[in-house]
């Protein structure tokens, strides 16, 4: 068998598709929403390689057509769990052996699956099943997706030749190991690329997986293993379970031969997650490895220099695209007083000219939230935000789940710093506005730090570099990922790894190294060329 150093292929960012009136993306996307929307499918369990049907299942509706039935999927009994971890386990004794550029083959073919042939259904499965609008499917579910699969390889490589000194007399060598074991992905509803990728990475190492995708995400989570299927991902590497998360996780962290938790969901679970790996630390082969992205309270700075117009975009789009429902999304703006009144007119004229309804009819801006428990959620907060007199709402403010789970984009001023939606993470269209005085700058900062558990994205926005300056030492530890002049969503694969500190999770940062390196159990190897034959030291001498 030949041998050799392989070189991958540079990663590049895949480019964004436009999808602008008469292209033929928009002709291809519209047409397969359409054919996915009008027909039914059945997803079942993947496990071994097998589709697995329970008889026991679950329908699909879309948020925006909550009454509309796309499909249903069959939900895990204990014993499909059982054969989940057994099959994995049994797959890891070949896919942990497998050489490294083998496995690159498979998930770089993967991310070219999803460029082409793939690429009009993954968004339009996004767009349906999570109401997000053909520019949010395309930057997530084609894009971001296809970008962590390249780029994924390139850093896999840079790991393997990251190497310790050797000298004539021995040669240090270290070999990154998958761990022993078998790993547990928990993917969340909000974006297609996460859910792919955090299953994707770990088996990209070499290591083998149990995922539990998101209730709401099935639908899109069905065309990610079709792809992983056709790019050669072996039977056991990674296998799909749906249904009672308490039962999949307890059976799971139950095993021995859980080696890794990898999470991205709400923050009070990720916690009972850990904490429940904590008490069952004596049963296990090793010590598990815990890696989480979790929730988020993100801010917006405006510092007296700003561009009031800079500032409005950074709100609307920061607060209001994917309807407030990333992890790094805008939910708390300080805006100096100089400022408010040109800030606060320029983001009502932009909201009166968003539009709001399906994903299908491309003039959508904003489409439905997620589920009935978010859209009851954030009605019960507005509705709050009309009681209270330190609070008002100056745009949006309505709702209806008549038809899908709409929200109007909303924007709460208040007065107090601490009013409850400064503090709460709401996960929806709707973001608050403190004013504070100019003068107030460096106690706002304070304020800023001070306000939210979370620590995952945050902005400054600022003409005046002795304010960014300011900004970026007092809000050190307040986001992970930090934004001077522009809103705090959008991070790229690549050119901005992921990942917040505090409640926000465990910093790992998704779209780098340093993530993978999580997946990697490091052995030391080092080989002596002349061996010793006498236990004497010089120092021993007469």
């Amino acid at each position: 068998m030949g041998k050799g150093f392989f070189n991958v292929p540079i990663a590049v960012n895949e480019p964004v598709k436009s999808y602008a009136p008469g292209s033929p993306e928009r002709e291809a996307v519209l047409k397969t929403y359409k054919e996915m929307f009008n027909s039914k499918i059945d997803v079942p369990l993947y496990i071994n390689g097998k589709n697995i049907e329970t008889g026991n299942t679950r329908t699909m509706s879309p948020p925006h057509d909550h009454k509309h039935i796309v499909g249903t999927y069959h939900l895990a009994e204990k014993s499909h769990i059982d054969e989940a971890i057994s099959t994995a386990l049994e797959a890891r004794k070949e896919w942990s052996q497998m050489p490294w550029e083998q496995r690159a083959g498979i998930f770089l073919k993967a991310a070219e699956l999803i460029a082409g042939p793939y690429r009009a259904k993954i968004n339009a499965a996004t767009m349906i099943a999570q109401s997000k609008t053909i520019h949010q499917a395309e930057i997530d579910a084609a894009c971001e997706f296809i970008d962590f699969l390249r780029f994924n390889v390139q850093f896999m490589t840079d790991i393997y030749m990251e190497q310790p000194e050797s000298t004539s007399d021995a040669w240090n060598r270290i070999e990154y190991r998958p761990l022993e074991g078998f790993t547990y992905a928990v993917t969340p509803f909000n974006f297609t690329a996460i859910a792919g990728n955090l299953p994707a990475c770990m088996a990209l190492m070499g290591n083998v997986v149990v995922w539990k995708p998101s209730d709401s995400q099935v639908y899109s989570a069905k065309v990610i293993m079709d792809v992983f299927e056709e790019a050669g991902v072996p039977p056991g590497v990674i296998n799909v379970v749906f249904g009672d998360p308490v039962m999949i996780t307890n059976t799971v962290m139950a095993s021995p031969d859980f080696s890794g938790l990898h999470f991205t969901g709400s923050t009070f679970i990720f916690k009972e997650l850990w904490k429940q790996i904590g008490n069952n630390i004596h049963n296990y082969k090793t010590y598990p490895r815990i890696v989480g992205e979790t929730g988020g309270k993100d801010f917006i700075v405006a510092h007296k220099s700003a561009n009031a117009k800079q500032v409005a975009t950074a709100i609307v789009r920061g607060a209001f695209e994917f309807q407030g429902q990333k992890c790094s999304a805008a939910s708390r703006a300080y805006i100096p007083k100089s400022l408010w009144s040109d800030v606060k007119s320029m983001v009502i004229e932009d909201l009166k000219s968003i539009k709001m309804g399906s994903p299908e009819d491309m003039n959508n801006f904003v489409t439905a939230v997620i589920h009935e428990g978010s859209f009851d959620k954030l009605a019960k907060y507005i509705d709050q935000a009309k009681a209270d007199s330190n609070a008002d709402i100056i745009a949006g403010g309505n709702y209806d789940k008549s038809k899908g789970y709409f929200i109007e984009p909303t924007v709460i001023v208040t007065k107090d710093p601490k009013y409850t939606t400064m503090c709460t993470e709401l996960f929806g269209p709707v973001i608050t506005i403190y004013v504070y005085e100019d003068e107030a700058y460096a106690d706002t900062l304070k304020l800023v730090d001070e306000t939210s558990e979370y620590a995952l994205t945050g902005a400054i926005l600022s003409k005046d570099r002795y304010a960014v300056t300011q900004a970026t030492e007092a809000l050190q530890n307040a986001a992970g990922n930090f934004y001077i002049n522009d809103k705090p969503t959008g991070a790229v694969v690549g050119q901005q790894p992921f990942g917040g500190a505090r409640a926000s999770g465990t910093n790992d940062k998704a779209g780098s190294a340093q993530n993978l390196l999580r997946w990697v159990s490091p052995r030391m190897i080092k080989e002596t060329f002349v061996t010793p034959v006498d236990y004497r030291y010089p120092f021993l001498g007469e």
